[in-house]
């Protein structure tokens, strides 16, 4: 599927509404009955609540045409590196950076999900975030990215705190599962505190200052996401704020471990069909973004 399919396949709020009702619904079996076939309206029994396919989701709300909803969700899905707001804006012709931004991040919430323990052999490695500061503007604190890829399977982008090895420990233990077979990491000093002793038993260290293959040994596979989330960054979204950085980390994960997904874009707005309503208020309640 294409862009210039989905424009035709979901051309009118009708048909985009028809495809979620079947999202939403298909497989559910709570007692709902659809009330008006053309607007998509139901009617829960055991509520007794009358609401329309999008209430309840993060569609919730919303006063963009649902055919540019799909549109946005499409390019967000097929852009390797991200795609950012004003990209967004511009190509879909929407009326304000604010309405675009606002929208990104709403589909960005609906990529979070609960993810399964990593195992057979993993590499663990770490990132910076924050670009160098202008001249006469204050040095900023960089962000600290842990990067867990199980060979052959799964990523994770954490936003840490910090990367002491305590921080570090309870990310590894939060993803990595008991079974994991070997554990392989730079020569950070960090490391060695951050496993415990069964894991230590299974570490394995690739010495960067003399080689970066060793054999099986290496932390290329984590690094090669590393650098594509760099270049999202730097090369898409160019100013990404401490408060939003877990989101963007969200999409880069979600996308990145379907890649090989044909029904990317329906997987994804399944997702928006299920996730939560958000809030421009939540969204925004602490600080802008940048």
């Amino acid at each position: 599927m294409n862009l210039i399919d989905v424009n035709t396949m979901f051309s009118t709020d009708s048909k985009c509404r028809e495809l979620l009702a079947r999202l939403r619904f298909l497989r559910c079996k709570m007692p709902v009955v659809q009330l008006d076939t053309e607007k998509h309206l139901f009617y829960c029994k055991e509520c007794d609540y009358q609401f329309s396919v999008t209430a309840g989701t993060v569609f919730n709300d919303s006063h963009l045409p649902l055919e540019k909803w799909f549109a946005a969700t499409f390019l967000l899905c097929e852009a390797k590196k991200g795609m950012s707001a004003c990209q967004i804006q511009r190509t879909l012709g929407i009326g304000s950076y604010k309405t675009a931004w606002y929208l990104c991040h709403r589909i960005r919430a609906a990529m979070q999900e609960a993810q399964p323990m990593l195992d057979g052999t993993v590499e663990v490695d770490e990132t910076y975030v924050g670009g160098k500061p202008r001249k006469g503007m204050p040095r900023h604190k960089k962000d600290v990215v842990i990067g867990i890829r199980q060979r052959n399977g799964e990523l994770r982008f954490i936003h840490a705190s910090d990367a002491k090895s305590k921080t570090v420990r309870a990310i590894i233990n939060e993803n990595i599962s008991e079974d994991v077979s070997v554990i392989v990491t730079d020569e950070s000093t960090i490391y060695p505190f951050a496993l415990d002793k069964s894991q230590r038993s299974k570490h394995k260290t690739i010495q960067h200052k003399k080689e970066y293959v060793s054999g099986l040994v290496h932390t290329n596979t984590v690094e090669s996401a590393f650098s594509l989330l760099k270049r999202g960054i730097m090369g898409t979204w160019h100013n990404v704020s401490a408060k939003h950085l877990a989101s963007y980390l969200d999409e880069m994960t979600f996308r990145f471990n379907r890649r090989n997904h044909s029904d990317l874009f329906l997987d994804t707005l399944r997702h928006m069909v299920t996730a939560p309503v958000l809030t421009f208020k939540n969204l925004t309640k602490e600080t802008e973004a940048a």
